[in-house]
């Protein structure tokens, strides 16, 4: 959280904003957890890309931070994408649209349109989505979905990667990280030992 204040403190004018972001998304959020065995709070999911994005990427944009915070909040929660625009504008609201899937769509099908769509994604959602399958792989490291075999975690990680392929060449600090991840979740996947773990 001393992190966050941080960044807070760094973004005036736009700090307002991004509080208030912030609330929104742990409000929206509140009754959700991630999928690991320790089932934390999803709000740390939303906070961490932004550590992601403004520390290890400095990429310091409260346009993107604020869609960070919001990325999923219409695909996995009740609000809309009127309230995103109202609340926090049009900019905001343009990148959350982009990087909402379509939940009435078969799972097979989202993931496949993730792929074709990350090439027209502007900027500014591309490198909201970096960070996404960033924490993402490593928090399948650290937090591993409960009831996820080796095979369906090793599937997430060759299809983040079609996913970040698809995007390439918006940000290669940004890149390289994805490319530390997933070669560390991918070696954590082939070593005996994890086999025997599971």
């Amino acid at each position: 959280m001393a992190r966050l204040v941080r960044v807070v403190l760094m973004m005036a004018p736009d700090f307002d904003q991004f509080l208030q972001a912030l609330a929104f998304a742990a409000h929206q959020h509140r009754h959700q957890r991630r999928k690991g065995a320790e089932t934390l709070p999803y709000i740390n999911h939303p906070i961490a890309l932004v550590h992601i994005l403004w520390h290890e990427a400095t990429i310091q944009d409260p346009v993107v931070l604020t869609s960070a915070l919001l990325h999923d909040t219409v695909e996995d929660t009740g609000t809309s994408f009127e309230q995103i625009d109202g609340q926090f504008g049009p900019e905001v609201g343009a990148i959350v649209r982009q990087l909402t899937d379509d939940k009435t769509l078969p799972k097979a099908t989202r993931k496949q349109q993730q792929i074709d769509h990350a090439p027209h994604l502007c900027d500014r959602a591309k490198l909201v989505k970096l960070a996404d399958k960033i924490h993402n792989l490593r928090d399948l490291r650290q937090h591993p979905p409960q009831g996820w075999s080796l095979e369906r975690r090793r599937d997430y990680c060759q299809w983040a990667k079609q996913v970040v392929d698809a995007l390439r060449g918006v940000h290669p600090s940004l890149e390289a990280l994805f490319d530390q991840a997933y070669v560390q979740a991918m070696a954590d996947l082939d070593s005996p030992a994890k086999m025997e773990a599971c």
